[in-house]
């Protein structure tokens, strides 16, 4: 069976960066406007005043303090509060297609490979801007790679589901090397209307090259030691848009059409199961917590990672063993962990030990034990 290592990885990240007070300012903007607007109905108790945002509500409930997004002009409008991406022509790179060339190209520049030397690309993301044509097929063809590629979906998880499947792929002689590109465009899925909500996410694209050991040639490699997933079923995390909803006549700006949660119950249930499969891979990897140097955990919210990291290493963590990048970035759903894991390797020592792992919903979790090299 061949081992597979990761040699490369890349990132995008959008030149537009919105803070937390700018992101306030629009909101409560928004509130006013709301609340002079139903003033009457407020004032008879037949309705509840909107409550303001503030920056300090955002950095204690998550650590957040600023984000990337692709458009910040139509997010901070408060007449319109979403990003403002025109429509392509089919002619044109589409673009999560075209993030994911900027990431793909410095992975691969990294990895010392050709993309003519790929034979598996993967997009994964926890939302894709079309059913069809994959747009790993259309990233395939403008890197000129080879193979196959294929799309999938496991919202937050989606990176680590696809490093996994990848590595599979080349453990099994089917592929020598794959790339796994999550191009993540939040900011179109996420209702800045909401106060619970409007901060959350930031839009990036990540890349990941895997190759086959003994074809390897970059002086920086992690080897893959092994891959655990897990998934369960709930509702505490969902968007319900999708094609059927012309069909069922509901409205394509109704807000369950876009990312909800119920933000405690997921902390409660997701931070036991997360601990929970580290340690059991860990262990069935004849592994301990407190071996590893670095865990590089899904960037979704400061409390999450700190409480994982705690029961994982069984001290409290270091900035260093549990690097933070959600303070500038905030959640990018599955490119967060790949973020972590991009920024804050290449000081690591050869045999230092480490874990990059996602979760979200579904609940859905990945696990990927690595070994520098």
């Amino acid at each position: 069976m061949m081992q597979a290592v990761i040699t490369g990885t890349g990132l995008y990240t959008p030149e537009h960066a919105i803070d937390n007070a700018a992101l306030v300012a629009s909101f409560n903007t928004w509130v006013d406007a709301e609340n002079a607007r139903y003033a009457s109905a407020i004032a008879a108790g037949e309705r509840e005043p909107l409550e303001y945002s503030s920056s300090e509500f955002i950095v204690k409930a998550s650590g957040i303090h600023s984000r990337h997004v692709l458009d910040a002009v139509g997010v901070l409008d408060p007449e319109r509060m979403r990003p403002h991406l025109p429509e392509r022509r089919n002619d044109e790179p589409s673009i999560q297609c075209e993030m994911g060339l900027t990431a793909a190209r410095e992975a691969l520049d990294r990895a010392g490979v050709e993309a003519s030397d790929i034979d598996l690309v993967i997009v994964a993301c926890s939302n894709l801007e079309r059913p069809y044509p994959a747009v790993a097929v259309e990233l395939q063809s403008a890197l000129g790679a080879g193979g196959h590629a294929f799309d999938m979906n496991v919202a937050c998880s989606s990176a680590t589901f696809a490093i996994d499947t990848a590595a599979n792929a080349i453990r099994s002689g089917n592929v020598r090397r794959a790339l796994v590109v999550s191009p993540e465009i939040c900011s179109a899925h996420l209702n800045f209307r909401d106060r619970d909500s409007h901060f959350i996410f930031g839009d990036a694209c990540t890349a990941v090259v895997i190759e086959a050991a003994e074809l390897a040639s970059a002086a920086s490699r992690f080897e893959i030691l092994g891959t655990r997933l897990v998934t369960r079923f709930s509702n505490a995390i969902r968007n319900n848009a999708g094609f059927l909803n012309r069909v069922t006549d509901s409205d394509p700006r109704a807000t369950d059409k876009l990312f909800v949660q119920e933000g405690r119950r997921v902390f409660k249930e997701v931070c036991p199961m997360v601990a929970a499969l580290i340690s059991e891979h860990l262990e069935a990897l004849e592994l301990s917590g407190d071996k590893l140097s670095r865990l590089w955990l899904h960037q979704a919210n400061r409390h999450m990672n700190d409480l994982i990291a705690r029961r994982v290493l069984g001290f409290e963590p270091t900035p260093e063993q549990a690097p933070i990048i959600l303070d500038r970035y905030a959640n990018t759903s599955s490119a967060g962990s790949i973020i972590a894991f991009h920024l804050h390797r290449d000081d690591l020592p050869a045999g230092a030990l480490g874990v990059v792992c996602s979760f979200g919903a579904g609940y859905s979790a990945g696990s990927v034990v690595v070994r520098k090299v």
